[in-house]
């Protein structure tokens, strides 16, 4: 299939198996939740009744008190009690092979292909780290927002869209699958479709 170079006018050839997938709803979407479950510290923990200190003692008498009955002022009933079921660090991470991943991966590029989201162009380089240049590029490109997906880093594309926050930049190394559902418009560089076309094979 070819994708349009927005600003050179011609097409670019690319690969039916990569940009021309069949768009696989649930895998995409266990994708992007097994990527936002890795992303989770797991590092919350509480103490339970065993843990906080004092309540050694018996607070009062079982009987006669006209009180509920208490074994312990630290239950998960008294104010600074333990917590009942109390948290405990855990992994959040989901496994996804490799072989899914991909097939994701092209199923989503592919939807925005077909959904005019994917924007090509030949290249995207600025004279100086100026937000006000890359403005400029993106009003030509008819943009207001999008991801810009870099074949490589570039410092002063980087740090001229630092600033905006409906812009982000990424290299291909950096591509995930909630950075592709977070922008409408999704902004690569031919040299980054082509680095994309191979990573995915």
């Amino acid at each position: 299939m070819k994708l349009k170079v927005a600003n050179g006018g011609a097409e670019l050839s690319v690969s039916d198996t990569t940009f021309g997938a069949e768009y696989n709803e649930a895998l995409v979407h266990q994708l992007i939740t097994a990527y936002q479950a890795g992303g989770r510290a797991g590092t919350k923990r509480q103490k339970s009744r065993a843990e906080v200190s004092g309540g050694g003692r018996k607070p009062h008498a079982q009987k006669g008190t006209g009180r509920a009955r208490a074994g312990s002022i630290r239950s998960p009933l008294w104010v600074g009690g333990g917590r009942a079921f109390a948290a405990r660090p855990r992994d959040f991470t989901q496994k996804v092979n490799r072989k899914m991943y991909r097939a994701g991966m092209r199923s989503m590029l592919a939807q925005l292909a077909r959904t005019d989201r994917l924007v090509v162009t030949e290249s995207l380089s600025l004279a100086g780290p100026r937000t006000k240049l890359l403005l400029g590029e993106l009003k030509t490109l008819g943009l207001s927002s999008a991801l810009i997906v870099i074949e490589a880093q570039d410092e002063k594309l980087q740090l001229a869209a630092r600033n905006l926050p409906h812009v982000e930049v990424i290299t291909v190394a950096e591509i995930n699958p909630v950075s592709l559902a977070a922008f409408d418009k999704v902004l690569c560089t031919v040299g980054a479709v082509k680095l994309i076309e191979e990573r995915l094979q």
